[in-house]
C-alpha cells in the first residue's frame, strides 16, 4: 500500500484500474489502457489493481463495482466513473487535467 500511496502522490497523473479477473468489461479495458498507454506515453501512470487481491484499498476507495476507474493528482481523485470507458474519453481526460 506504501507503494501505491507514493506513485498517486506523486507528480503525475495517474489512472487506477481498480478491475477483477472475472469481469468481462474490465477485460474488455484492457486493450484500451493498453492503447491509451502508448498514446499518452509519460503524461500519466496508469496503474492497475486487482480488488480480489486488494481489498483494503478497494475498500478504502469504496470501490462497489467494477471496472471502476480513479484519476489521482497529486494524491487526490480528481475523476472517478466506474464501467467501461472508450480510449477517445479516456485520452481527453487526461489532456483536460494534464
Amino acid at each position: 500500500m506504501d507503494n501505491f500511496n507514493d506513485i498517486i502522490n506523486g507528480d503525475k497523473l495517474t489512472l487506477v484500474d481498480f478491475f477483477a479477473t472475472w469481469c468481462g468489461p474490465c477485460q474488455m479495458q484492457i486493450p484500451v489502457l493498453t492503447e491509451l498507454k502508448k498514446a499518452i506515453g509519460e503524461k500519466a501512470t496508469i496503474l492497475k489493481i486487482d480488488v480480489d487481491k486488494n481489498e483494503e484499498l478497494a475498500t478504502l476507495y469504496r470501490v462497489m463495482s467494477v471496472p471502476t476507474l480513479v484519476l489521482f493528482k497529486s494524491g487526490e481523485a480528481i475523476w472517478r466513473e466506474s464501467g467501461y470507458h472508450d480510449l477517445n474519453t479516456l485520452k481527453t481526460l487526461i489532456e483536460k487535467f494534464k
